[in-house]
Formats: structure tokens, C-alpha cells, sequence
């Protein structure tokens, strides 16, 4: 018995941990897909980035050599002009040389000063402009060279974080591949260990037992395995036993047909897959016939006239109902209903309900009977104050006659006592009637009230 929950506990923890896992890879394929997704819109914006900066460049680069076209031309410019200067210089020197050397020499070499001087100031003004324009060429080129250099890092780190993501997503999809392959060898693992008729068995009662748990129904349901009946077929034993309200019971018991299923799972042959299917719809109906011959309802008295046949997978039902749609009415007509977890939770749901108004039906009686109880204690306790209260007057009837007689009577003698010098210390205190009687009590009889004297 030890080895069988034994091998329940390792069935429905690897049973747990298979969905869990699968859960999980399916969340994680999810979430890498979506990076996935997000990582390639982010590349894609960049590469639209930067294709948008490589026309900026490429439009730069050719106002670049317009500029220094323009600036090659003004060079040949000056030069030419220079050149021209000192050909007319050395023409017109020439040609005052052929004229009288005396005459003109103080006139020729003033001519010579001042072509010089103006040379001179023109080639200061042409280096001057010069200079000026490689300054602007360069103040247009700085910034230029400054964008290009942080495209070119932010295309370095996009490219550096691409093949980061990329290592990164490789060694998640490889961990999932892995992952993968021992989930199809865990569940290799169970559907081996559900083949086994004991272990089904076992895993069917302790599904069961969990629906009772998760509707909140263990109190009210019964898995005593000595619950057996003895009859001409045999010994009946069902699997649980559901108290009503009212002393009724309901009769659940378990069956887990999953050879042909997981035969059908495994196949490859659309036609041989279906085949099994048929198979399994045709093994819950023979279930379903037997457990009706078995008449539980007839042996557990009193209980409605139906038992419940418990499939622990909703799965397990639908592929038999999707092949023999008339299982559910053939099932009413032969006294069994067909149950997967969700409905006979909604099942014990609706019996739950039922307990808790009988809950308060029981308590509801209880008040009843304590305030029946505490009213019938309440008039015996007014009777004694009525007593008392027609005891107290009559005290207080008697304490005024005592005083009237005792003014009347004692005190004048008393009196005569004192005049003659026969008096205490000690004074008489005057003594004061009595003039309120006790507070009538009230006693409630129906709607009326009469007053109780």
C-alpha cells in the first residue's frame, strides 16, 4: 500500500511539474518571441536612422567640394591676378628704362614704391580673404566630421548590442530545446505509469479526492474504503459517498479508461487515431453499463436514484463525447451521470449550499428554542419581583404607620423627658415618612401590555 501512494506521489508530482514546466517554456517562448520582435523594430528604426544620416553626410560631403571648388578657383584667381601685376610691373619697367634714365629715374623709382606698396597691400588683403575662407570651410566641416564620428559609435554600440541580444537569444533557445526534450521524456515517463491499471486507479481517486477539496466538501464526503455492501453479484464499494441534507447520500465512483486514449494520443494514422477514440467512448459506455447493473442507489439508503460516474480529465470526455454524442443521454436513462472535475465541482458546490442553509435552519431552530427558554425564565423571574415588589410595599405601609405612631405616641413623652431634664447628649434625629412605592413591572403578553401590581 506504502509503494502504491508512493508511486501515486511521484506520478502527480511529475504529472504537476510536466504542466508547470510547459507552462513555463510556453510563457518563456512568449516572452523571447517578443523580444524577439522588439529587437529587430529597434534595428530596423536604426538602420532608418541611419540610412537618414548617411544622406546628411553624403549631402555634406558635397557642399564640401563645391567650397573647395570654389576656394581651388579663387586661388587661381589671385594667382592669375599676382601674375598679371608682375608682368605689367615688370612691363612698365621695361619701358621706363627706355626712356631717359635721367629724366625719369626719380619718377620711376617713386612708380616702383608705390606699385610695390600696392602689391604688397593687395597680396595682405588676398592671404587675409584666404585665410578667412579656409576658416569658414572648416567651421562648416567641424561639426560635419563631429556627427559623422557619433554615427559612427552609436552604429558600433547598436551593432556590439545586436550581437549581445542575439548570443543571448541563441542560449535561451538552446536552453529551451533542452527543456523541451526532458518534458517529452518526463511525460514518456507518466504516460508509461498510466498504463498501469493500479497507478490509473489510484491517480483516479486522488483527483477525485482533490475536487472534494477544492469545493470545500471533505466534510461531507466519505472515502472509507470498509463503505461495502454485500449483495447476490458481490461486494459493492464505492469510492465516495456524498451526505445530504436530510440524512441522503450520493454514490461517486471513479474510472480512469485511458489506454485506448493514450493509444489514439500516440498515433499517427488519422484513421488509426480515430479508431482508438471509438474505442475509448465505447469503454466509458461500458462503464457507464456496469456501474448501472451495479444499482448503488438500491444498496445506499436513502439516495437519489442515479450514481455518479467520475472521468478525472475533461479531455477524457470530450474526445468520447465528440465520437458518441448520445453518451449523456443514454447515461440519464440508465441512471448514471457523466462527471469531470468541473462539473461535479459545481456539483458539491450546490450540495455545499445546501448544507449551509440547513446550517442555518439548525441554528435558526436553536435561537427558537433558546428564546422560548429565556422567555419562560423571564416570567418566572417577574413573578418573584412582583412578589417582592408587593412585599416592598407593604414594608413601607408599615415603616409609615411605625413613624406616625412613633410621633404620635413616644416622641411627645420623650419630650416631657427633656423639659424636666431627663434628656441626653445625644439628639433624636427626625424620622421622615416614606412616600414612593416600588416601580411597577411591565409584562408583555402578545401585542398588549398589562401592568403586573
Amino acid at each position: 500500500m506504502e509503494i502504491h501512494w508512493l508511486i501515486i506521489a511521484m506520478v502527480t508530482g511529475v504529472f504537476v511539474g510536466t504542466a508547470v514546466t510547459w507552462l513555463l517554456c510556453r510563457v518563456r517562448i512568449t516572452t523571447l518571441n517578443e523580444q524577439y520582435i522588439a529587437t529587430q523594430q529597434d534595428l530596423a528604426n536604426t538602420r532608418a536612422d541611419l540610412d537618414l544620416k548617411s544622406e546628411t553626410v553624403s549631402q555634406l560631403n558635397q557642399v564640401i567640394v563645391r567650397l573647395e571648388t570654389t576656394l581651388e578657383h579663387e586661388r587661381k584667381t589671385t594667382y592669375e591676378k599676382l601674375n598679371i601685376l608682375n608682368d605689367a610691373t615688370l612691363k612698365l619697367g621695361d619701358a621706363f628704362k627706355a626712356l631717359s634714365s635721367e629724366a625719369l629715374k626719380s619718377n620711376n623709382q617713386s612708380f616702383l614704391e608705390l606699385a610695390k606698396i600696392t602689391l604688397e597691400k593687395y597680396q595682405t588683403e588676398a592671404k587675409g580673404d584666404l585665410e578667412q575662407r579656409q576658416k569658414a570651410v572648416e567651421h562648416l566641416v567641424t561639426p560635419i566630421k563631429q556627427s559623422l564620428e557619433k554615427v559612427d559609435t552609436q552604429i558600433q554600440e547598436l551593432e556590439k548590442a545586436r550581437q549581445q541580444a542575439y548570443g543571448s537569444l541563441t542560449e535561451q533557445v538552446k536552453s529551451l530545446i533542452y527543456t523541451q526534450e526532458k518534458l517529452q521524456s518526463e511525460t514518456g515517463n507518466l504516460v508509461k505509469a498510466l498504463r498501469t491499471p493500479t497507478v490509473r486507479g489510484h491517480w483516479g481517486e486522488i483527483q477525485l479526492k482533490r475536487v472534494v477539496e477544492i469545493a470545500g466538501m471533505l466534510e461531507y464526503c466519505d472515502f472509507d474504503r470498509q463503505q461495502t455492501v454485500t449483495t447476490e453479484d458481490g461486494r459493492l464499494r464505492p469510492d465516495m459517498l456524498v451526505r445530504l441534507p436530510g440524512g441522503k447520500n450520493i454514490v461517486v465512483d471513479a474510472k480512469t479508461p485511458l489506454l485506448a486514449y493514450l493509444d489514439a494520443l500516440e498515433s499517427t494514422n488519422d484513421d488509426q487515431r480515430l479508431s482508438k477514440l471509438r474505442s475509448h467512448a465505447q469503454q466509458i459506455r461500458s462503464h457507464m453499463t456496469k456501474l448501472s447493473a451495479k444499482s448503488y442507489w438500491e444498496q445506499f439508503q436513502p439516495t437519489p436514484e442515479f450514481v455518479v460516474l467520475f472521468l478525472p480529465g475533461e479531455m477524457f470526455f470530450s474526445a468520447a463525447l465528440e465520437l458518441d454524442p448520445a453518451l449523456i443521454e443514454e447515461g440519464a436513462k440508465q441512471h448514471v451521470i457523466l462527471a469531470t472535475p468541473t462539473t461535479l465541482i459545481a456539483l458539491l458546490r450546490a450540495v455545499y449550499y445546501g448544507w449551509r442553509q440547513e446550517q442555518v435552519s439548525e441554528n435558526t431552530r436553536k435561537i427558537s428554542e433558546l428564546g422560548q427558554e429565556l422567555h419562560e425564565r423571564i416570567a418566572t423571574m417577574v413573578e418573584h419581583l412582583t412578589k417582592l415588589g408587593g412585599s416592598l410595599g407593604k414594608a413601607v405601609e408599615a415603616f409609615n404607620a411605625a413613624v406616625a405612631s412613633f410621633e404620635g405616641r413616644v416622641l411627645p413623652s420623650v419630650r416631657k423627658f427633656e423639659a424636666l431634664g431627663a434628656g441626653s447628649k445625644k439628639e433624636i434625629e427626625e424620622l421622615t415618612p416614606i412616600d414612593k412605592n416600588p416601580r411597577v413591572l411591565m409584562e408583555i403578553q402578545g401585542e398588549h401590555d398589562t401592568r403586573i401590581c
